[in-house]
């Protein structure tokens, strides 16, 4: 599985991290930037992942801003992109289980740094469960047409 990664200078020392285990968890990455701790504007990166999940080149993203917030906006602008912010490992599984996202954003300033591994594994074990949730997920994608 393919995994695209992205982060303003805010998150780069997160994303770096978090690159880290993915290959530990036997996954390709894809690091789209940014590469240091220079200032950059995080809806560049968001939008990269987003385009980059969206068009299949990578099968799901993680961004990683100061909140998350802003990175997330960003990856949601663009067209088949589900970027759900995780604050714990629950949320992030809620978030696959329950809404399918595609796109995980962690808020490198407002998550302790030994939970973040926690939620980045919670990710990838949790899988959609379909059900109800699927015809929630089909009104989302409907939204986008709007």
């Amino acid at each position: 599985m393919k995994i695209a990664i992205g982060a303003d200078h805010a998150g780069f020392e997160v994303k770096e991290k978090i690159k880290k285990q993915l290959e530990e968890m036997q996954f390709e990455v894809e690091d789209l930037g940014t590469n240091s701790l220079e200032s950059v504007d995080y809806p560049d990166y968001g939008a990269a992942v987003g385009r980059c999940v969206a068009s299949g080149k990578a099968d799901e993203g993680i961004i990683v801003c100061g909140s998350g917030i802003g990175i997330g906006i960003a990856a949601n602008k663009i067209h088949g992109v589900r970027a759900a912010q995780a604050w714990n490992a629950q949320t992030a599984r809620l978030a696959r289980q329950h809404n399918d996202a595609n796109v995980l954003s962690i808020g490198a300033r407002v998550i302790p740094e030994e939970e973040i591994p926690n939620i980045v594994s919670a990710w990838f074990d949790a899988k959609f469960e379909g059900g109800r949730h699927a015809g929630r997920i089909a009104k989302i994608t409907e939204l986008e047409k709007e």
